[in-house]
């Protein structure tokens, strides 16, 4: 069975947490197969949403959002597209 992990984090002080997040995202990028940031450029707003497709090992996801959840401001939700 073929799946895809999805994972959307939620910064809610982009511009606090930003370097670490990319750090964090540096150390994990051999795990991101697609990324995908937004935020609203028209007032540059200070929250920002990015989602990922992810190939990787559970365990892999599980590092990956736990080091995420540790940085104050970000929330991190995930799921597991199965395709059959």
């Amino acid at each position: 069975m073929e799946h895809s992990m999805i994972m959307a984090i939620l910064i809610d002080k982009r511009t606090d947490a930003a370097p670490r997040v990319q750090e964090i995202l540096t150390e994990h990028g051999c795990l991101i197969k697609t990324r995908l940031g937004m935020h609203e450029s028209s007032t540059c707003a200070d929250e920002g949403m990015i989602i990922f497709d992810l190939t990787a090992e559970n365990t892999e996801v599980e590092a990956l959002e736990a080091e995420l959840k540790s940085v104050e401001g970000v929330k991190v939700k995930s799921m597991v597209l199965d395709f059959e």
